[in-house]
């Protein structure tokens, strides 16, 4: 039922619509980002008058890597109270080294932090944005933590030295190593 009630509100501009596990996914081109929001609050038929989640997604090793296409998406969860119908909506951008798309925050306030969470963590720049700036990295971090291709360390790490009262940022000194699990057997144990 949804599922034939989005294609009939957005036509074309859908991508593709999968109803799958009582959840409808609607996809859509980036170019139609920001109106596909405005027709899904505004349609007497969608009434999506809520966005309850916004989150950056990396695709770069989804399905082992073999994925074709653009590797950084913007995924939003909708609930539209008046007619008890939710739904999720995925945008891919167009560009992997500077992936753009546009705020919806004139949509939905509600996208405003999520947006910015988005940006600091998986560097998706919001175009129109009101104040797009880190929210949960320090200022001066360097990277996207949430990319696949960051590494696990990290670049730098930061400590407390007393002896010049402030935090120092330097180079990450842990060494990788790979823990081996140790395997206890119990003699009485029963197979």
């Amino acid at each position: 039922m949804l599922k034939e009630i989005i294609s009939d509100v957005l036509g074309s501009k859908a991508v593709s619509i999968v109803a799958a596990l009582d959840e409808v996914t609607v996809e859509v081109a980036a170019r139609d980002w920001l109106e596909v929001g405005r027709m899904l609050r505004d349609h007497p038929k969608a009434r999506f008058d809520t966005l309850i989640d916004l989150c950056g997604v990396d695709f770069s090793a989804y399905g082992n890597g073999e994925r074709e296409g653009p590797k950084y998406a913007v995924v939003v969860h909708l609930l539209s109270v008046a007619l008890n119908q939710r739904l999720r909506v995925r945008c891919f951008a167009a560009d992997d080294d500077f992936p753009v798309l546009p705020t919806l925050v004139e949509v939905w306030p509600s996208a405003n932090w999520f947006e910015r969470e988005a940006f600091d963590l998986f560097g998706i720049v919001f175009e129109g944005h009101p104040d797009l700036r880190r929210i949960l990295t320090d200022y001066g971090f360097v990277g996207h933590p949430f990319r696949k291709d960051f590494p696990v360390s990290g670049y730098v790490e930061m400590r407390y030295d007393p002896e010049q009262r402030r935090v120092l940022y330097q180079p990450v000194t842990i060494e990788p190593r790979e823990n081996v699990p140790r395997i206890v057997r119990d003699d009485s144990y029963a197979h």
